[in-house]
Formats: C-alpha cells, sequence, structure tokens
C-alpha cells in the first residue's frame, strides 16, 4: 500500500512485542517517507480492530481504494490489449483476495466485479492478496450480463470458465492475443445462465482424476496464466 501510493494511508499501528524483522523496518521507513504516523500498541488492540483472521501485528488505516472506470478497461493501452477479467457470485473473500494476486502475476489489466451477490474488497480479501489489490485496476459494475454486452461492442471476446464446457481451456490459442475478458463463477454454482448464455466461448479445464472441480482461485490462476501463455511472443 504504502509502495504504491495510490490511496492516502492515515495511520499504521505496530504491536510493540512483534519480532524484529526486514519488513517491519521497511514499513517504517517507507511510512515515515510518506509521513504516515506509526504507533506501537499493545497486540490485543491490534487483534480488536482488524477485521481479518489472525493478524500478523500490523494493520494500517487508509482511504478506500479507488475505483476504475469499467469503459477506461475496455481501451487497450498502448500496444496491450485489455486483458480482463470478472467473477460471476464469488462469493468467498479469501478465494477473491487469492485469485487477484494470481491476477497481478499474470499481468490482468482490469478485474470486474458485479455490484450483487458477489464478494468485493474486504480486509481479508486484502490480506489474500498480499498486496495485489494496491496494483490491480478493478471496477464495479451493476450487472454482469449487462457488462458483456458492453464488451462485445468494444470488440473485447468473453470467454467462460465451466466444468461442462465442451472446449479445453487449452484451446484458446490465438484469441487469446485479442482483447479477452475470462469469466469465472462460484464454486458449485458455476456460472449464472444468462452469463453463460452471452459468453463469446465458453471453456473448461480437462480434470484427470476422480474430482470434477478445482477451486476458483486454482481454476482462475490456471486459466490467466494459460492466457499469459499464449499471448507471450
Amino acid at each position: 500500500m504504502l509502495i504504491a501510493g495510490r490511496r492516502k494511508v492515515r495511520e499504521i499501528w505496530i504491536a510493540g512485542d512483534i519480532d524484529a524483522a526486514d519488513v517491519i523496518d521497511d514499513i517504517r521507513e517507507l511510512a515515515a517517507d510518506s509521513r504516515v504516523q506509526v504507533l506501537d500498541v499493545a497486540r490485543k488492540r491490534i487483534e480488536q480492530a482488524a477485521r481479518s483472521e489472525a493478524p500478523q501485528g500490523v494493520i494500517a488505516f487508509a482511504a478506500p481504494l479507488p475505483e476504475a472506470d469499467f469503459d477506461e478497461l475496455l481501451v487497450p493501452r498502448g500496444k496491450v490489449n485489455p486483458f480482463l477479467v470478472a467473477l460471476d457470485g464469488v462469493t468467498d473473500p479469501g478465494n477473491l483476495g487469492a485469485f487477484l494476486r494470481c491476477c497481478d502475476g499474470a499481468g490482468v489489466t482490469g478485474v470486474i466485479l458485479p455490484k450483487h451477490r458477489s464478494v468485493h474488497i474486504t480486509p481479508t480479501a486484502a490480506k489474500a492478496a498480499a498486496g495485489a489489490i494496491e496494483h490491480l485496476d478493478i471496477a464495479v459494475v451493476p450487472g454482469l450480463p449487462n457488462a458483456m454486452e458492453r464488451m462485445k461492442k468494444a470488440r473485447v471476446w468473453t470467454i467462460g470458465l465451466d466444468d461442462e464446457a465442451g472446449r479445453s481451456l487449452f484451446e484458446i490459442g490465438e484469441l487469446a492475443r485479442d482483447p479477452v475478458c475470462m469469466i469465472l463463477g462460484a464454486e458449485g454454482k458455476g456460472l449464472s445462465r444468462l452469463v453463460r448464455e452471452r459468453c463469446d466461448l465458453v471453456v473448461s479445464i480437462p480434470m484427470q482424476g476422480q474430482l470434477s472441480s478445482l477451486n476458483v482461485s486454482v481454476a482462475g490462476a490456471l486459466a490467466t496464466y494459460e492466457i499469459l501463455r499464449n499471448r507471450r511472443p
């Protein structure tokens, strides 16, 4: 958060009994450079204030994340075509955070979250993302089906990931080099009917064992890196 500098940090608390570590020194130094107050407080006070499981002794109080403009995500950045991901009905903040970490690693240019029936950025999601939320452009849209229509008008391919699809994720090929949005549904339910019907292409991850599906963050990691693999020269 301090390195990205995208939002104002009001204050940082550090547990008085925290073990010495380079990362703690870095936090103090970055905070001083940004003129952010750092307070040494009792660990119990941090645990009471934190809204995530197993806080690790450091908590920051900051302004909300800036929300990206959806239409701007549909426009190429220089020579880089849009590489978007959208989540349909995913409600677990830990899964969202883990997946966003993969999105940052794979070079995703924008994340789309529906306003309703979907998890948004919470302290748990932020912690699981390990800093990725500070670097990703995340847009919230009223509804995913309508957003998909706008993507089609902007010539962005919409690819749904669904267990029951007949085509394999590994058949995407050169389509990945075009403007593209990978859409993932919730575990169990998968893609909603409207979203599935409006996808240009629906693919699945081949499952060779006895289980029929993967955790959504794992499936998302495979999907985004498969697109990255096909985009590389």
